[in-house]
């Protein structure tokens, strides 16, 4: 049996070893290539109150940890073990690169249509293996992102998911909001997120960011405005970011991409780079 600190390095270890190792992390015209660098790692306990609040902040459609592992289990959520956790991970994308998009000024460069895609593919196959390595050590687990039930809606705000990989990282401490909509952790914006459900007893990380915005120059102290700047559709601006135009660029004007690329979602992401918050805390180092 695994004690709190032992689980925690477990799967610390099994999730830095697929990363590192795996053949799907990297270019698929360039096996030297890694997709993502090494990857951030968090925990939260599944009966966090702020679980049950992002019914509020996002929808009450959004799942608590109970209810996405329930639904995985096809049990009731009372039927559940007492105590859940939640593993949340960042993938931050390679220097080479965020470094190739940092040129672009309206498109997004091909090494990061390939992320976009192939890196979300790799993704998948890490939620995969972190769930059938807990399994097959008797524990119960989920990643609820890849599960028949995780549906995505659109309101007058935009596109949401009753899973939310980056409000999830956020209650596993592993970084805060942006003006942009995207999440800045201690190696950036620049990467993608997953997360798994699981009875494995794991200690919940430390939040320590006073608010949920705490990683952001602009909220911190205005200084900031890079991603409106590179936001080639208008879609940020000081109030935030209109996430109905930002859609309509990547999936609309952007289609095009999918040929030229030979990927199925080329995806944007000029506002994650060649800003301060590329690949670090900018409010940290300041």
């Amino acid at each position: 049996m695994f004690t709190e600190k032992t689980a925690q390095l477990f799967i610390e270890s099994e999730i830095r070893d697929f990363v590192a190792n795996s053949p799907l992390n990297r270019m698929p015209d360039d096996k030297d290539q890694p997709i993502f660098e090494a990857p951030l790692i968090g925990f939260a306990d599944a009966a966090d109150p702020l679980f049950d609040s992002y019914k509020t902040i996002i929808a009450p459609t959004h799942l608590t940890p109970r209810e996405a592992l329930a639904l995985a289990l096809h049990k009731k959520p009372e039927e559940l073990p007492q105590h859940l956790a939640v593993i949340s991970w960042i993938l931050p994308i390679a220097a080479k690169t965020r470094l190739s998009n940092r040129k672009e000024k309206s498109i997004p460069s091909r090494l990061w249509a390939n992320t976009r895609w192939y890196g979300e593919q790799f993704n998948d196959a890490l939620r995969n293996h972190v769930v059938k390595v807990l399994q097959d050590k008797g524990y119960l687990a989920a990643a609820p992102v890849i599960q028949p039930h995780f549906k995505q809606f659109t309101n007058e705000k935009g596109p949401y998911s009753n899973w939310s990989e980056r409000h999830i990282a956020y209650a596993a401490g592993l970084g805060t909001f942006s003006l942009s909509d995207g999440f800045i952790t201690a190696k950036g914006i620049a990467h993608r997120v997953g997360s798994v459900v699981t009875d494995l007893p794991l200690p919940a990380s430390f939040r320590s960011a006073a608010t949920a915005f705490s990683n952001c120059l602009f909220y911190a102290d205005g200084s900031c405005k890079k991603c409106i700047e590179r936001c080639p559709a208008g879609a940020i601006t000081e109030t935030g970011h209109d996430k109905i135009k930002c859609q309509a660029y990547a999936y609309g004007e952007l289609r095009y991409l999918r040929e030229t690329y030979q990927v199925g979602n080329p995806g944007c992401g000029l506002c994650q780079t060649k800003v301060p918050c590329e690949f670090i805390n900018p409010v940290r180092t300041k």
